[in-house]
């Protein structure tokens, strides 16, 4: 039987992060879906422009970005024609678009997507609301599941776990040789020891695991003499100087390189020049950054205490740590350093990744949820 299935997110394609980040396979995936079934869906963007839209997930025709317009976004929601079978709200923010959709029409199913700290808090009235009356949770990670359950005291019926995918589009390495032009570019030699992390470097988010790392350099560079350690992500002028403080107090000027922003293009060129990927985060809902590092073959170490479990297969495919025992760090990434990594071991480590993290069984698994 044809389905309407509308996607409302809050931004898609105008920032990079991880939620955004994940809309964007699934709304490539749940467009997919639709057309091998003959459905219509739309993906509506309460902040991207229409200009914003990447045409790669998405036909321009199946896009509506509002632009900030929130008024716009909600009265077009409240009078559109379209009777909706399936709406997927991206995030808890967007409770809402929910209670409107489900009030003109309570047949509609309403599905809500579970990240990861955005619901693992005590929440408004009219979120907690939406949670008991949505029709599905999906959750990016068994953690998150438990968060949702034993938080907010949802039916764990009503919870589904599907785990991130790694983006269709993403360019993954068929040779795994370090770029010469970021070797270059940060003044590397072929033979130094990388590790890497890549995250949002904020102020308000000091829960990343970037700290101990650099906490772990001084010890570490009298073992691997070679070491250097990449530090990527956007940072905020408070969270630089902290940082830089923290680099002198630990006298590792010397071993760190902070890049800054990394493109999308540029992605999977830092995955080859590093030997290690390093962020033993606590508050990670899944941590879609871990399994593009593994999709690029290189290897994985995590926090235990969060979604980064369900990343790495319960430690089938990375290592996962305590993130505030800095001697467990430190031995793991010893452990990692002191065994090289080659080719062989990266195209493995690459393979058991897309095996479990591709686009194709996503997409089944959706499917399969909304003819439910």
């Amino acid at each position: 039987m044809p389905k309407n299935v509308t996607l409302f997110t809050l931004q898609t394609f105008s920032t990079t992060g991880g939620i955004q980040k994940m809309t964007r396979t699934l709304g490539h995936s749940l467009h997919r879906v639709a057309l091998k079934n003959k459905w219509h869906f739309e993906l509506w963007s309460a902040y991207d422009k229409p200009n914003d839209l990447m045409q790669q997930y998405l036909p321009p025709a199946y896009f509506k970005g509002f632009g900030v317009n929130r008024i716009n976004f909600v009265l077009k929601t409240i009078f559109n024609p379209m009777v909706l079978d399936v709406v997927v709200l991206s995030h808890i923010n967007l409770s809402i678009i929910g209670h409107v959709l489900k009030f003109i029409n309570p047949h509609c199913k309403i599905w809500l997507v579970a990240h990861g700290i955005e619901v693992w808090r005590p929440l408004s009235f009219f979120k907690r609301r939406l949670l008991n009356n949505c029709d599905k949770v999906i959750c990016v990670s068994n953690f998150t599941k438990q968060q949702m359950i034993s938080r907010h005291g949802i039916n764990e019926d009503k919870c589904f776990v599907l785990n991130n995918a790694i983006d269709p589009f993403i360019q993954l390495p068929h040779v795994f040789e370090k770029p010469e032009k970021l070797l270059k570019r940060y003044g590397l030699k072929n033979d130094d020891v990388v590790i890497f992390s890549l995250t949002r470097l904020a102020c308000t988010e000091q829960y990343k695991g970037y700290d101990q790392v650099i906490r772990t350099l001084g010890s570490l560079k009298t073992k691997f003499p070679q070491i250097k350690y990449v530090l990527s992500g956007k940072y905020d002028d408070q969270e630089y100087n902290r940082i830089q403080k923290l680099i002198a107090e630990c006298d590792v000027n010397d071993r760190i390189i902070l890049t800054g922003f990394v493109d999308e293009h540029e992605l999977a060129d830092h995955f080859l020049l590093a030997d290690l990927f390093v962020l033993p985060s606590k508050k990670e809902g899944f941590g879609i950054v871990f399994i593009e590092a593994m999709a690029c073959g290189l290897p994985v170490v995590c926090g235990n205490a969060d979604g980064s479990i369900d990343a790495i297969r319960n430690g089938e495919l990375g290592e996962a740590i305590d993130p505030d025992n800095l001697e467990q760090l430190d031995r793991v990434i010893s452990k990692h350093l002191q065994n090289p990594l080659t080719a062989t071991k990266r195209k493995n480590l690459q393979q058991e990744c897309v095996t479990h993290f591709n686009e194709h069984d996503y997409m089944i698994k959706l499917e399969q949820l909304i003819n439910e």
